[in-house]
């Protein structure tokens, strides 16, 4: 089997029949080499990597975001992060696939590149970089709130943005700077959330004799299970999926560790109980401890409500450094993330090309500083301009969920059979096609939904119709360098 490192594709790639030709491979790599710039580093270690893949999807959505979905669902909730979790593990699944035969910076909208062509790379690659880009503002903004109940003589609006310079100049200095962050935040929260699991079964054990709890009845005495019907589960589950957005971020960092095929290999084997564990585990513990209807769940958020309820001293401090942490976690991430899609795209001549520029610890600097640029004027935006402004920007990613995982699914589906064919298969899709095709359908199941839904319906045309605005420019982009390389070679043929 042909060795694969982080900047070489599978041999004869690019001869497929279905394959529409790539404007990453030469030519990317010559214009990058023009514009002086280099590889990025690989120095990522094994812990960083392992840590990253456990704490990746672990957001401040589980400590607070769980009490609304299971508000609107009731304990039924865990059905939809149930589903949710199937869904993911599925496409993260064919993602790992591709990532361990072609390890790459771009992850899938590279893959979406080579598979349907580099109008979808491009596409899927410049919306994901926005998602990330809107995600700092945000992030930001909750850090700074929660900073801010313990310095109140500081402006939210000051220490959004020292949050925010503060781990962009952590990730302008080196990839270790990145690995090492996300490894200490996900050693936070991951022991916080064992600890609060741990509490959970023995307080439900009677372990814990100042807490007297009846699961059965908190789940069966407030309306039943589905209090709501079956309805609202369907909510609840575009809201968990949004939850999981992230996991595959372990796909673009990995790339910049030792052996990137191993460590992705490893990641993505592991994605099932990671998620079982993490968001199963803590919603059981939650729908046995707090009644679905406790105005606590959307108040205080669902792990202070428990904590409140088992009598936890400083259960608000507790819970507001977890969310701390893993809201820095998510704003190291989203910088790391967009320059690193930048980059890819750079690489591809799908972005200028200065971002391609490396410093001599392999950051893609120039592409930190743009994206912190981008971000620095949507946390303006978010404090001086009218609210409806921002909400209109955040609307344009409202469903880039479900865009992500439906491009993810469909190059799996489209490589599969020459990866296979190559020998580059070190991950396999279980019983492919045929799960690919159930995600297929699930996803346009779920886009379905969000139309028919007033509360969703505004951010899935939103999100459409800004993806479909940038398809049709990278498809005429994408043609007018089919004809002058056309022309370029009819003109070197021709003064032969």
């Amino acid at each position: 089997m042909q060795h694969l490192d982080r900047n070489t594709e599978p041999a004869n790639f690019a001869s497929t029949g279905y394959c529409v030709p790539s404007e990453s491979g030469d030519a990317g790599k010559r214009a990058a080499n023009a514009t002086g710039s280099r590889k990025l580093s690989g120095g990522l270690k094994q812990r960083h990597v392992v840590m990253l893949s456990i704490g990746g999807s672990i957001g401040a959505g589980l400590f607070v975001g769980s009490g609304h979905a299971i508000a609107e669902a009731g304990p039924a909730a865990v059905l939809a992060y149930v589903f949710a979790s199937l869904l993911v593990v599925m496409v993260m699944r064919m993602l790992g696939e591709m990532a361990c035969a072609m390890p790459d910076s771009g992850s899938f909208s590279t893959y979406a590149d080579k598979a349907i062509g580099p109008w979808a790379g491009f596409t899927i690659g410049w919306m994901y970089w926005w998602f990330w880009v809107l995600v700092v503002p945000l992030e930001a903004t909750a850090a700074a709130n929660i900073l801010n109940g313990w310095l109140p003589q500081v402006p939210v609006w000051e220490l959004s943005l020292l949050v925010t310079a503060v781990l962009t100049v952590a990730n302008l200095a080196s990839v270790k700077n990145y690995g090492e962050l996300e490894f200490w935040f996900a050693i936070i929260k991951v022991t916080g959330i064992l600890i609060f699991i741990g509490c959970g079964i023995a307080a439900m054990s009677g372990w814990i004799p100042s807490v007297h709890l009846t699961p059965w009845r908190t789940l069966t005495e407030h309306g039943g299970f589905a209090p709501r019907g079956m309805a609202p589960i369907a909510g609840a589950l575009l809201t968990t999926m949004f939850t999981f957005l992230g996991t595959e971020v372990v796909t673009i960092a990995a790339a910049e560790s030792e052996n990137p095929a191993r460590e992705i290999g490893r990641a993505i084997t592991s994605v099932v109980w990671r998620i079982s564990l993490f968001y199963i585990g803590s919603i059981l513990v939650i729908i046995c401890v707090i009644p679905w209807n406790d105005p606590d769940l959307t108040r205080l958020g669902a792990y202070q409500a428990v904590l409140r309820v088992f009598h936890v001293p400083y259960a608000r401090v507790i819970t507001d450094c977890l969310i701390l942490v893993a809201v820095g976690s998510c704003l190291n991430s989203a910088l790391y993330t967009a320059s690193r899609m930048m980059y890819s795209l750079g690489t591809r001549i799908q972005a200028p090309s200065f971002v391609t520029r490396t410093t001599s610890s392999g950051v893609p600097a120039n592409a930190v500083i743009a994206s912190s640029c981008v971000a620095f004027l949507a946390c303006a935006s978010n404090y001086l301009a009218p609210k409806y402004v921002f909400d209109a920007l955040l609307a344009t990613t409202g469903a880039i969920a479900l865009l992500v995982y439906l491009v993810i699914t469909v190059s799996q589906l489209r490589l599969h059979r020459t990866l296979a064919a190559e020998g580059h298969l070190k991950v396999k899709m279980w019983l492919h096609p045929f799960l690919g095709m159930v995600v297929v359908a699930l996803i346009a199941g779920a886009f379905a939904v969000m139309l028919c839904s007033e509360d969703h319906r505004r951010e899935v045309v939103a999100t459409l119709g800004c993806s479909a605005a940038l398809a049709a420019f990278g498809y005429v982009r994408q043609q007018r360098r089919r004809v002058k390389a056309h022309v370029a070679g009819a003109g070197v043929a021709g003064g032969t």
